[in-house]
């Protein structure tokens, strides 16, 4: 193992920044340090927490790094934020909002930025969560961009997905449209000292007993589209998992401890039944995936870097269209 590397898994904390930032910014040589650290991944939890804008997610994250650390487990955050369309760098900066964690030697917190990348993740969550797995953190939460529905890619890189809503901001209608009631394993209506928020939960609940398909991430992998065989769900059923409806009041700490006991349940479920192999492969799968689109996406670059200057000017001339000028380059 190189020197990084090895500080990497000994915890040291200006090690994991550096790793993570070779990670984020695809440094040369950084995939093979993540090989490095390999093997010593896959003991934490990694936990996913997504919704729409204005739910209240970084404040539950925040509540939840809280939780976690009374019960002396290290945390480690990544909070995915829009990027900035000048330097491409996260705008947000959840890290903001957490800075009472900042002095806290068993919290690492990193921003990310989307980077245009659609599924409210940065191409990089994945990696920075594998780095902060190999650092020894006990569980990482990942916290991504509300964009509603572009946000069931969560599932692919988390054990656990929560999905936050609130009363009043039209979630449950937004949800069913995106899709992301098949996705999520914990459903929490935050804000829930508002009006409305019985409400909400009734619809959650009444929406959830129409659900046909089994909630775990497989739902939207190419796995599912092969037709795996998967355990049926449904109340009392032992082989699936049936998502709860939590309520909390972040900013009061109120329903926490709740959710912590849910977010433990479905890891035991996932421990004790097929559904925790399946989502591993499913996991395993995406990544994969993910893995070759990126290599051909920096091969189509390299391809196209001596041509597209001349291919540019006969577009703007109008002497080709895009498409031709593509079927030049890639027969």
């Amino acid at each position: 193992m190189s020197k990084l590397t090895t500080e990497v898994v000994q915890g040291d904390a200006r090690a994991i920044a550096r790793m993570i930032r070779r990670a984020d910014d695809r440094a040369p040589g950084f995939r093979e340090e993540l090989r490095e650290l390999l093997p010593h991944t896959g003991r934490a939890q990694i936990i996913g927490v997504t919704g729409n804008p204005g739910v209240g997610k970084s404040t539950l994250v925040d509540r939840l790094i809280e939780a976690y650390r009374s019960r002396g487990k290290r945390v480690g955050v990544v909070a995915v934020d829009p990027s900035s369309p000048l330097t491409g760098g996260a705008i947000l900066g959840d890290r903001i909002r957490m800075q009472r964690h900042a002095l806290d030697d068993g919290v690492f917190i990193r921003s990310l930025a989307t980077r245009g990348h659609l599924g409210g993740l940065s191409r990089s969550a994945t990696d920075v969560a594998r780095v902060l797995d190999a650092a020894g953190f006990d569980v990482i939460l990942i916290e991504t961009v509300g964009v509603g529905q572009d946000e069931v890619e969560i599932t692919r890189a988390v054990h656990t997905t929560v999905l936050v809503v609130a009363p009043g901001l039209g979630d449950e209608v937004q949800a069913i449209k995106a899709g992301i009631l098949e996705i999520a394993d914990l459903f929490v209506v935050n804000k829930a000292d508002r009006d409305g928020a019985d409400a909400t939960a009734r619809d959650l609940d009444a929406m959830l007993s129409l659900r046909s398909e089994p909630a775990f991430a497989g739902s939207h992998s190419l796995a599912h589209a092969h037709k795996e065989p998967v355990p049926e769900r449904g109340p009392g059923s032992t082989a699936g998992w049936s998502p709860p409806v939590l309520r909390t009041v972040a900013s009061g700490g109120e329903g926490i401890g709740e959710l912590l006991e849910a977010v433990e349940s479905h890891r035991l479920h996932l421990a004790g039944t097929q559904d925790g192999q399946a989502r591993l492969r499913r996991r395993a799968e995406e990544e994969l995936l993910s893995a070759v689109r990126e290599r051909l996406t920096e091969r189509a670059q390299d391809l196209v870097a001596g041509c597209l200057p001349e291919l540019v000017d006969r577009i703007v001339e109008r002497r080709t269209d895009p498409y031709d000028a593509a079927a030049e380059l890639v027969p």
